[in-house]
Parts: structure tokens; sequence; C-alpha cells
């Protein structure tokens, strides 16, 4: 028996999604706030991040890519926009607890899970003018999803290191 490609990336996406969560079960706020290798990522800045980004990313299969209002070829890195401050932003914990993060990414996943059910996989946007993106180029709504399954991939496996360095725990292995 054969599953639909619906049923396929919603099933790539809960898998991940639930290491990820499995990652971070039973950590204090201040656990899941705290550094624990060189890189500035924390597991609860994580949650977070995938979040706002899996937000977007389904507003992207919605609505297309926006108005992008950063000039990337004079960005000032030492004083960059806003834009790009609040996606720094978006890896730190801030005043919220882990729970309501949890919360509020459980709430993210069930939107895109619907999105996935609903909309054509074949229709697509231009991506935004971003140096990352090559000019012209297309997502469909079936790419995109990918793209948030791999998101979601490599930050569970961040969150994994990171968890591990924190009090020994594993996800996997």
């Amino acid at each position: 028996m054969t599953s639909s490609e619906r049923t396929d990336i919603l099933d790539a996406l809960r898998k991940h999604r639930e290491l990820f969560r499995f990652t971070v079960q039973g950590l204090t706020d201040e656990q899941a706030a705290t550094r624990t290798t060189a890189s500035e990522l924390t597991l609860g800045g994580l949650v977070k991040h995938v979040t706002k980004v899996e937000r977007q990313w389904a507003r992207f299969v919605l609505d297309g890519p926006g108005e992008n209002t950063v000039d990337w070829e004079n960005v000032d890195w030492g004083n960059p926009p806003p834009e790009i401050l609040e996606h720094a932003a978006s890896f730190q914990m801030q005043d919220a607890s882990l729970a309501e993060l949890l919360d509020d990414y459980a709430e993210a996943a069930a939107a895109t899970d619907a999105l996935v059910g609903s909309v054509d996989l074949a229709a697509g946007h231009e991506l935004p003018a971003a140096p990352w993106n090559p000019p012209g180029a297309r997502w469909s709504a079936r790419r995109v999803f990918l793209h948030i399954v791999a998101e979601t991939a490599q930050h569970a496996g961040h969150a994994d290191i990171i968890r591990e360095s924190l009090d020994g725990q594993k996800s996997m292995g």
C-alpha cells in the first residue's frame, strides 16, 4: 500500500517535529534559555525560531513573498535594519516560557498541516529578492513544505547537540 504525497509530507513533518519536541521535554525555562555551545543557540530560542519560520513559509504559500524592504546590496551589518534584527531575535526566548513557545509551535504546526491538506502543491510563487535566492527563482507549495521539513530536521539536530551538552540526554542513539 502506498501513501499519497500529502500524507508523505505530513508524516515527514510530524516525525521531525516529534524529535524536536522530544529534545526539549522536561526542561525548565532556565535550561531552555541556556547556551551550552559556542553558538548563541538555545533550545527555547530554536523552538521560537522554527515556529516563526514555519509561519513565514506558510504565508508565502498563500500570499507569495510579500514586500521585501531590505536592500541586501547596501546592508550596514554594523547597524542592520529592523527586519534583520527581528530575524536574529527569533532565536531568543526573551520573556516567553518554554511551555508558551511549545504551545505556539503546536498552533503553527496545525496550521501548516491544514495547509498541506488544502493547497495545490504545484502552485508557487517567485522567491523574494535575497542574496541566497537566484533571481526569478520560484518555489511550489510542495517545495516550501519540503523546505519546512528540512529546516525542522536541521534545527532538531542543533537542539539534540545543545541538549546533550546541557544534561547528556540524546534524542536518538
